[in-house]
Formats: C-alpha cells, sequence, structure tokens
C-alpha cells in the first residue's frame, strides 16, 4: 500500500533518548553481559550472501531469502561467523526428519540524543520469533511457518505452501509470503524498507512463482496489496525480482506495482553486492512514485550503499549510508543518515550488535536530526 514520507516522521517520533553517553554505554553494556548469560534462544543479512557467493536459498528455506535457515545455514553460521570453535549442533533444531524450527529474540538498549530536547534512554524489546517448516514431500512439497510472537501480541508473517517442480529449478508459493523486491534487510527502519513499504512488517495474501536457473534467480508474486489486511479492490499487487550471481558479484532488478484505486504506487529499483578480498559491499536505489497525492502526484528517491569487513572469525564491522529524498519536486528536504556498527559472534547461536547511527535532515526538525546509540542482543536459532 502507499506510504507518505509522514510515516517516516512518525517512526521517528517514537525514538526513545538519554542522559549523558558515558552512562548509556555502560548501562548498556551491563544490560547486554546479563542476558548473555541467562537467554539462549536467522540471520537475515544480504551481505552474508555477497560474502559467500552464494543465493539466499542456500541457506535459507525461503528462496527469497530472510526467515528460517535450511541444515546448511545452520553449519555456516555455526563455523564461519562463530568466533567459538563449534563441536557438534547437527540436528539441533529438527524434531523429526519432516518437522524443523528456528527462532530469533532481539533486545534493544538505545540512547538517543535529539536536538533541543532532553536525552533520555530505553530498553526494548524487539520482536521474539518463531519458525516451523514441514516437509510433506521431501525435496518437492513443503508447508512455512513464520509467526512473531511479541512484543504486542502474537501476528502471522509468513505462512504459505510450497511446491518444487521436477528439475527443483521452478517452485510455486502460495499464502501469506514477504514480497520479492530489493535487498531484503534485517533492518526495517532502513530507507530502502521503510519508505518503499516492502519488509517484515507488510507481508501480504497470494501467490509467487519463482524460476532458479544457474546464476539466475527470477520471482514474480501477485498479491492482494493489502499488506495483509482484507482486500478492499479487485486491483492487485504485482512484485517482481530478477538477479544475477557469481561468485565475487551480483546486481539484480526489482519492479513493484500496487493497484489501488486512485492512490497507485509504482516502484523500480536496482541493487548489486561486490566482494573485494576483506570487504563486501552493497548498494540499492529505488524510484518510487505515488499517484493521488496532493499535487497530483509524489515522487521519491531513496539509497542504501554498505560495506562490511569479517575482520576476523566471529568479528564483522559494517559501516552504511543512507538517503531519502521525500519529494524530488522539492530542493533541500533531503534526508541522509550514517551508522556504524560491531557485530560480534561470541558463542553459538548468539549476536552482539554495538553501533550508533547518525541522522541528518532539514534543520527545522529536531527529530530528522537525531543520533542514536544503541546495543543488541540477537539470539537466533
Amino acid at each position: 500500500m502507499p506510504m507518505s514520507a509522514s510515516l517516516i516522521n512518525s517512526q521517528q517520533d517514537s525514538a526513545k533518548t538519554l542522559d549523558g553517553y558515558s552512562r548509556a554505554s555502560s548501562v548498556s553494556l551491563l544490560m547486554a553481559g546479563v542476558l548473555l548469560l541467562f537467554s539462549h534462544i536467522t540471520i537475515a543479512e544480504p551481505w552474508l550472501a555477497v560474502q559467500s557467493g552464494g543465493k539466499c536459498m542456500m541457506c535459507h528455506v525461503n528462496p527469497t531469502g530472510g526467515g528460517k535457515r535450511n541444515e546448511y545455514g545452520h553449519i555456516y553460521g555455526l563455523n564461519t561467523l562463530t568466533e567459538e570453535t563449534v563441536t557438534d549442533f547437527s540436528n539441533v533444531a529438527r524434531l523429526s526428519d519432516r518437522v524443523s524450527f528456528g527462532g530469533d529474540l532481539r533486545v534493544n538498549a538505545v540512547a538517543t540524543q535529539i536536538p533541543n530536547q532532553a536525552n533520555k534512554f530505553t530498553f526494548e524489546s524487539e520482536e521474539i520469533l518463531f519458525y516451523m517448516e514441514t516437509t510433506l514431500i521431501p525435496g518437492r512439497l513443503t508447508f512455512y511457518f513464520d509467526e512473531r510472537l511479541g512484543p504486542g501480541g502474537a501476528s502471522n508473517r509468513e505462512m504459505y505452501g510450497m511446491y518444487w517442480f521436477r528439475d527443483n529449478s521452478l517452485y510455486l508459493k502460495a499464502g501469506r509470503m514477504f514480497l520479492p523486491y530489493g535487498w531484503r534487510m534485517e533492518d526495517d527502519t532502513a530507507y530502502i524498507r521503510q519508505v518503499t513499504g516492502i519488509n517484515y512488517a507488510t507481508p501480504d495474501d497470494g501467490m509467487e512463482i519463482g524460476l532458479e536457473l544457474d546464476q539466475w534467480s527470477t520471482s514474480l508474486a501477485i498479491t492482494n496489496g493489502t499488506a495483509g489486511g482484507s482486500e478492499t479492490s479487485k486491483g492487485k499487487q504485482f512484485s517482481l525480482l530478477a538477479s544475477y550471481v557469481e561468485q565475487a558479484w551480483r546486481a539484480g532488478f526489482s519492479y513493484n506495482f500496487n493497484d489501488v484505486k486512485d492512490e497507485d504506487r509504482t516502484m523500480t529499483g536496482v541493487f548489486a553486492g561486490l566482494r573485494t578480498g576483506l570487504f563486501n559491499w552493497l548498494a540499492e536505489v529505488d524510484a518510487i512514485s505515488d499517484d493521488g497525492a496532493v499535487g497530483g502526484q509524489l515522487k521519491q528517491r531513496v539509497a542504501l550503499f554498505e560495506v562490511n569487513a569479517l575482520v576476523n572469525k566471529g568479528h564483522n564491522v559494517k559501516a552504511t549510508y543512507e538517503y531519502f529524498d521525500p519529494n524530488r519536486s522539492l530542493a533541500e528536504d533531503e534526508r541522509t543518515r550514517i551508522s556504524l556498527v560491531w557485530e560480534w559472534f561470541p558463542m553459538p547461536f548468539t549476536q552482539l550488535n554495538i553501533g550508533v547511527r547518525d541522522s541528518s535532515g532539514i534543520p527545522q526538525n529536531d527529530l530528522q536530526n537525531a543520533t542514536e546509540w544503541f546495543v543488541q542482543l540477537h539470539n537466533y536459532l
């Protein structure tokens, strides 16, 4: 469904903030340490696909990425990312040969400084997720379930049946699913996820057909276009993603059209990844056009540029630059964000992120010029 620039402001307006960064850092680290001792609960980051040289389906049940990991994904995460030596965790997430499961738990400590406002500090339980896959016909027919258990009550994210044809190059998926479009970043607050409106909070009901041929991957989804809500019109949403993958690089194209009465949205995007020695580079640029806006048509543009350096086993450093132009017909209303994050994988099933995100927007809007310091504990299976 169309998303206006005002949604960005409303989400930023809910940000929490702290008195003094020294106190924020110490409290955040203490919180993370306590949680590491007492919590033992899938990493869906595109840079891992670039680093490994494989497609998303190499590690994930979903051919377009995100959600539950397959067996290879578990092995890759434990032996490539985890700092601690791993012995044998085979079958740790299996109930039987036909039923397997997974999950994610993310807890944050955030300190945000907003100009002309008091600094504050908050703990937040971001999400707890549960995945289950049932294999009805091995290699051919599966049922997949992805549930957000909290906070704020349970809600279904994905629930679909997927059928692979005999040569395992063509699949058909039906049910509720994440839409194929661009990089499937874990961070839904990234401009390329938030402004496009295609993220983990907006699955949709419909069908998807996909083709996997050597280096090529193509997915086309036809859905209601209501982000999982009740259908209100005859119009449908069409989402297309096509990518070409080589060992050291990849490139792709995305297209989305949501046919809504008097409020059609059209999006086109390009994305790419490149591995150069220690560094894994990501980029995406999207152009968005909304009909029915005041003045006729609203045109927006978002972009993301990211570099990851797996400096040592268990340690990744991520730097990100984001760009958002909320109205291309207006001058000097652009927004940018720069992030720097250290991702540490100290033990199996555990990730600790420590970082800072600095936003820059129009001087008259304090919220658009906030700086966030954060610590996130992520337990995954």
